[in-house]
């Protein structure tokens, strides 16, 4: 399959995708709190999506996935699904929200700290973000998807965290994954990538505090890192501009780190 670039009309209404994902979890934050179920996260994005924005949770059974968005805890990397499990003072979790309206997607997930954690804890979900933001920063036309994952791995590593090869960033618009796939590590093959305007994808790194190897648990969806280490993640879903990028799920308030 080759990259769909988007045309004005498209863009317009990935924004209006990209706005209404931002929205949930922005609607979810004050919920996120020790006690509270992911389960119960996941009725709530539900409720909100289908009935306050008369849209689609595009997870809900996706390839089988059971619930409207993905709860990862800890060191669980990705894909988590929501459960009756609390959570607790000290846990870091990742919601990942992907809407649909009128045929476009939007994708977005950040990191909440729950109660008091560890500074450790709290460090990765910072390193995580930036990561997010580095990779950002090289988006502009004839830049290559190689420029983006170098300045992932590079801030990573900086600071002794690692970053997951086997899940990556995707191309989106009116399919969930499209081309092209958007590493975050800097592997060669993507300086054959460059960037032109109306290219749309997410960048989302998953950086662990250990190693990077992860494994795949017996629900075919659960992503966990082998050391039990911790994992952190942020995304975004952004357009190439003639200039350089726009986002489409930035959040109210929310300004770029660099």
């Amino acid at each position: 399959m080759s990259i769909i670039l988007k045309t004005p009309a498209q863009i317009e209404k990935m924004r209006i995708a990209g706005r209404l994902a931002a929205d949930v979890l922005e609607y979810l934050s004050p919920h996120v709190q020790p006690g509270i179920t992911t389960e119960k996260l996941d009725e709530l994005a539900h409720q909100y999506i289908t009935i306050k924005q008369q849209a689609i949770p595009a997870t809900l059974n996706y390839h089988g996935f059971p619930k409207s968005i993905c709860t990862s805890i800890n060191h669980v990397v990705c894909h988590g699904i929501p459960s009756a499990k609390k959570l607790k003072k000290g846990d870091i979790l990742n919601i990942d929200v992907t809407v649909i309206k009128d045929g476009f997607y939007g994708d977005t997930s950040m990191m909440f700290e729950v109660g008091e954690v560890a500074p450790f804890a709290s460090r990765l979900c910072r390193i995580a973000h930036e990561c997010l933001w580095k990779g950002i920063q090289q988006v502009k036309p004839d830049a290559t998807l190689y420029d983006v994952a170098y300045a992932i791995e590079n801030h990573a590593h900086t600071h002794d965290c690692s970053v997951v090869h086997e899940y990556c960033g995707h191309g989106i618009g009116q399919q969930f994954h499209e081309e092209p796939q958007v590493l975050h590590y800097a592997a060669k093959e993507l300086k054959k990538i460059r960037l032109v305007p109306g290219m749309t994808f997410t960048i989302e790194p998953m950086i662990n505090l250990g190693k990077a190897d992860v494994k795949l648990l017996g629900d075919n969806w659960t992503v966990i890192t082998k050391d039990r280490s911790l994992s952190a993640q942020w995304e975004h879903t952004l357009a190439v501009t003639d200039s350089g990028y726009e986002i489409f799920t930035l959040r109210h308030n929310e300004t770029p780190l660099f």
